[in-house]
Order: C-alpha cells, then structure tokens, then sequence
C-alpha cells in the first residue's frame, strides 16, 4: 500500500477556492483504479494549510493518476509543500 500525505501551504484568502479548484481531481482520484482513499481538507488550525492524504493500492496506481494534480493557476497560489509518499509494509485494522 502507497500514502501519500503532508500540506500544501496557500494565502489564508486563497484556501477556499483552492479547495474548490480540486474537486474534480478529487473526484477523479476516487475513481481511478488502485485509489483506496483520496482528500484535501482545509487544516482546522492553520488557515492557509490544506492537508492532503491519499491511500493506494501501489505504486502503479499513483504513477498511472500522477499529473492529475492543480493546475498552472492553482499551483500559483501555492507558497509552499510538505508531501511525502511512504510505501506501507502492513497495517492492522483499527475499527
């Protein structure tokens, strides 16, 4: 299993429509094959921090979706990132 996740940091005004600017990759992402969860949400704390998390069934599967990120607009906004991808030996079910 693939995660992918950390911030993407945006000017406090920007975030909402950044977020917005999104949903089809969003909803893209979920679709895609080997996408087992895929959200940016805005940070409760920070309020111009988007978190970002995905999970992914392997490597295959994030490459084939990868260039479906923002566009050249919505990478303008961005001031700065933290996103790292971890490949996941196991994980046990907590629910």
């Amino acid at each position: 299993m693939i995660i992918v996740s950390g911030w993407i940091q945006v000017e406090p005004a920007a975030r909402a429509s950044y977020l917005e600017g999104c949903i089809e990759v969003v909803v893209a992402a979920r679709a895609a094959p080997g996408c087992i969860d895929f959200h940016l949400s805005a940070d409760p704390i920070d309020s111009g921090r988007i978190n970002v998390f995905e999970q992914w069934a392997s490597i295959a599967a994030v490459e084939a979706f990868r260039g479906s990120g923002p566009s050249d607009d919505q990478q303008d906004l961005v001031l700065g990132a933290h996103v790292e991808q971890h490949e996941v030996a196991s994980s046990i079910a907590l629910t």
